[in-house]
């Protein structure tokens, strides 16, 4: 397929240059379990309560189409991203409903842009505007909920002679729209979260993003609470493999990743920022070679004191 952009401009009006978007996305849905893990079909519900019992999710899919992904929220971070831009432009009614078009959309995503591709993105938008999710967070009383989706409709325009896309809307949901555009309630993400192949692994980096952020030491987290936050339907002897593989590969962006115990004597991952672990690291080297340095010098004190006692019985007899 041509790679040619659709000459009709009303497809560029909001969309800024390729690779030049600072991703956004909403600290909410980042540390809590909203998307399937894996790209099989997902029918099986995500149930989640956090430990205080103040806010829980439940994510539910149709057989049709089954659970939106945590590839397809890359779109919802598309347009988080889009809006955010606006808003720094000046830009004083936001939409609600986005245009662009699917080749650009699939760029700024980090995807192919061939005709499979293109076949998955209508795939991912009718997985986001199918899955039902209702949700306390947000709620302004104890027993209050909310329920929606994420998309309300979407559009896909082809070419009446080739059957090629050519543009496409998609129209987010209040829920969603409400939490893009409280810049409050946006995070940066790093541009090579796009480029992470396992769903764990988005996960885990969303997690990372959202509760360790820049803090000193980092965030210690139990095992079986980051299963509860990633919303994993492995069970739990195949999750702590999954992750223990995900922790030793050590390729999220920002964050390193090492398996600890918390002061209770339970599993945990350990994230720190990278550039405080690689210090971190350093330091440890150092203090190993300093102490490696006083042994060996221990072991030189004692070797001559030992030379010089027997060369004094020797001397003596």
């Amino acid at each position: 397929m041509s790679k040619r952009r659709d000459p009709n401009p009303e497809f560029d009006l909001f969309i800024p240059a390729i690779g030049d978007l600072p991703l956004k996305d909403m600290r909410e849905v980042m540390e809590r379990p909203f998307f399937s893990l894996q790209k099989r079909k997902r029918l099986k519900p995500i149930e989640y309560q956090s430990p205080d019992g103040e806010a829980w999710v439940r994510v539910q899919a149709i057989p049709d189409y089954g659970m939106a992904t945590i590839w397809d929220a890359d779109i919802l971070i598309w347009a988080a991203s889009a809006l955010s831009r606006m808003k720094k432009q000046g830009v004083n009614d936001l939409p609600r409903t986005l245009t662009t078009t699917p080749y650009d959309l699939l760029r700024a995503i980090k995807r192919n842009t061939g005709g499979r591709d293109y076949q998955e993105l209508q795939s991912a938008l009718l997985r986001l505007q199918t899955t039902s999710i209702t949700t306390s967070i947000r709620a302004t009383k104890r027993r209050q909920k909310a329920g929606f989706n994420w998309l309300d409709s979407w559009t896909f325009d082809t070419d009446a002679d080739t059957d090629q896309p050519r543009g496409m809307t998609l129209t987010l949901s209040d829920w969603v729209y409400d939490g893009i555009v409280n810049e409050k309630s946006l995070l940066t993400m790093h541009p090579d979260y796009f480029l992470l192949t396992g769903g764990l692994e988005r996960a885990l980096y969303r997690i990372a993003r959202k509760h360790a952020g820049s803090q000193r030491g980092g965030w210690l987290c139990r095992v079986e609470v980051l299963r509860d936050k990633t919303g994993s339907d492995a069970k739990p002897k195949e999750f702590n493999r999954m992750l223990r593989r995900a922790v030793e590969a050590d390729q999220l962006p920002e964050y390193a990743m090492e398996m600890a115990e918390t002061s209770e004597g339970a599993l945990a991952v350990q994230f720190r920022r990278r550039g405080e672990a690689e210090m971190i690291a350093l330091a440890e080297k150092r203090q190993a070679e300093e102490e490696r340095q006083a042994r060996v010098a221990a072991d030189q004190r004692h070797a001559r004191k030992v030379d010089a006692l027997m060369e004094r019985l020797s001397s003596g007899s």
